[in-house]
């Protein structure tokens, strides 16, 4: 024991990492009060099943950040010549991780340890001490080898920085010799993007019960429900059909949970409304399929899964079947198709693909429609199908009536945000078949603002990527105007619809 310590105790007890991160750190709490660090029971399941590369999917205000910066503070104090990084997603939650999660705790060490393992250098970022050993926190690391990183909000990080999150793959990630230790940890941010496929990857690896090597991620899930403090006793939150209708599907799923946990989601989702799943989710797969962070129907989305109308709707083969398109060629060509059943707009598929003639989604449509016995209706492009095209000598419309495909041309809004309202209008009347839109939903829940990099905010515009073009796909039906038509049902099928 450093002379001078005011700790009292064995020195196997000293020796040992994990009865030192419960005795020696001090930390400020939720509430702003000055605490002893005591691990949760998620940061000691982390602790009971880390690897030396760890990927970690989880709820909010789990306090992962917190337990990893001390572990790697602890890491740097008592072992000599070690090297910790942590990067955050921006610069300002980079000084904030330094200032309370490593600062602060070496700070209030105890005096005859920090008399032995003195602070030689104290930045704004970085703390180097008198072991040669140092750690360092930035919103981003390109070089220096190291035997701790922590990536905190990956997922964030992908999303609003995807030049960001390569550097970090290919850079920091590589700056950690095999067998050393790495801790990725983020809420869900979509499906696509590094953190969404390091995370699949590593599940599928869990799944298979594959052996891992030092190279591999292991995947480590946690969900608010383990977390004994998200929970209420007020009785005068009432949980609705709805709500019991999520609870009960997540029972069929292995998660049961107390009427205290229930009462708490569903307060705290009076909040969070289409938020909820992402930051608190239930389980993996409910956390990427919620729409992420400058997605422009997040709440449309939730609000169509939590009322179901994002479910199993077989298709009706007495109803006309309508298509919705958006063009393209080098980039997507989007259909939705559509049917209108018991006053709902339901959407029983959806199709995109790229570098294909417009002949091949005719032919695809008509094929569609046959195989499935089922009348075509109306069909509807955009305004750009009238557009001279350098690939068709006779332009896109020119083309499509020559091989007897009549569709009615869609002017959208000359402001790109009217025709985003129109489509969060009109949504609340719309069903989906979850299987045959799974793309088309995907499209819908990523569709999002541009991020501005050098501000940190979300631009009033779109973010032109493969998800714009199902959502400009929807925007179609949103702006057509589209109304059922009155009389008599139309005959059996002939595939004739629109078609010539």
């Amino acid at each position: 024991m450093a002379a001078g310590s005011t700790i009292r105790a064995t020195e196997d007890q000293f020796l040992d990492p994990r009865w030192r991160l419960s005795n020696l750190y001090w930390i400020t709490d939720k509430k702003g009060k000055r605490v002893r660090f005591q691990p949760n029971s998620s940061q000691l399941e982390f602790m009971d099943e880390m690897h030396a590369l760890n990927i970690i999917l989880k709820a909010r205000q789990l306090g992962f950040t917190t337990f990893c910066s001390l572990i790697y503070l602890d890491a740097c104090v008592f072992n000599p010549d070690t090297r910790a990084g942590i990067i955050a997603h921006k610069l300002k939650e980079a000084q904030t991780i330094f200032r309370d999660k490593i600062k602060f705790p070496y700070d209030q060490l105890d005096d005859g340890i920090k008399s032995v393992v003195a602070a030689v250098q104290d930045s704004a970022d970085t703390l180097t001490f008198k072991n040669n050993s140092s750690i360092h926190v930035s919103a981003s690391m390109r070089s220096g080898t190291l035997q701790y990183l922590h990536v905190s909000e990956f997922g964030k990080i992908c999303a609003q920085y995807p030049e960001k999150a390569r550097e970090i793959v290919t850079g920091a990630l590589n700056a950690v010799e095999a067998g050393q230790f790495i801790a990725i940890e983020s809420t869900a941010e979509g499906q696509e993007g590094s953190f969404y496929e390091m995370v699949q990857r590593a599940r599928e690896k869990q799944e298979a019960g594959a052996h891992l090597t030092d190279m591999d991620f292991k995947f480590h899930f946690f969900p608010w429900w383990q977390d004994g403090n998200y929970r209420s006793d007020d009785e005068s939150i009432q949980i609705g059909d709805e709500d019991r209708a999520y609870f009960s599907k997540l029972s069929t799923q292995g998660v049961t949970l107390s009427l205290p946990q229930m009462r708490w989601y569903v307060k705290k989702a009076e909040t969070m409304a289409g938020d909820m799943r992402r930051e608190y989710p239930s389980t993996p797969d409910e956390a990427f399929e919620q729409a992420l962070e400058g997605a422009y129907f997040t709440h449309q989305v939730a609000a169509a899964v939590k009322t179901r109308r994002i479910a199993s709707f077989p298709l009706d083969t007495s109803v006309p079947v309508n298509t919705f398109w958006d063009l393209g060629r080098n980039d997507f060509n989007t259909i939705w198709l559509h049917q209108f059943v018991d006053g709902h707009h339901r959407f029983v598929g959806y199709y995109e693909n790229s570098g294909e003639f417009i002949g091949h989604y005719i032919t695809w449509i008509r094929d569609w429609a046959a195989e499935r016995g089922v009348v075509l209706g109306d069909h509807y492009v955009p305004h750009d199908g009238k557009r001279e095209d350098l690939f068709l000598e006779d332009g896109r419309m020119g083309v499509m009536e020559k091989l007897g495909f009549r569709p009615n041309v869609v002017s959208r809004s000359s402001n790109k945000l009217d025709a985003i309202e129109a489509a969060r209008t009109i949504f609340s009347k719309c069903q989906f078949d979850e299987q045959a839109c799974q793309q088309g939903l995907k499209r819908l829940r990523h569709y999002r603002k541009e991020w501005d990099e050098q501000r940190g905010i979300w631009k009033d515009r779109p973010r032109h990527d493969d998800n714009s073009h199902g959502a400009d796909g929807f925007m179609t039906f949103a702006c057509s105007g589209w109304e059922p038509k009155t009389g008599k049902r139309p005959p059996r099928p002939n595939n004739a619809g629109r078609f010539a």
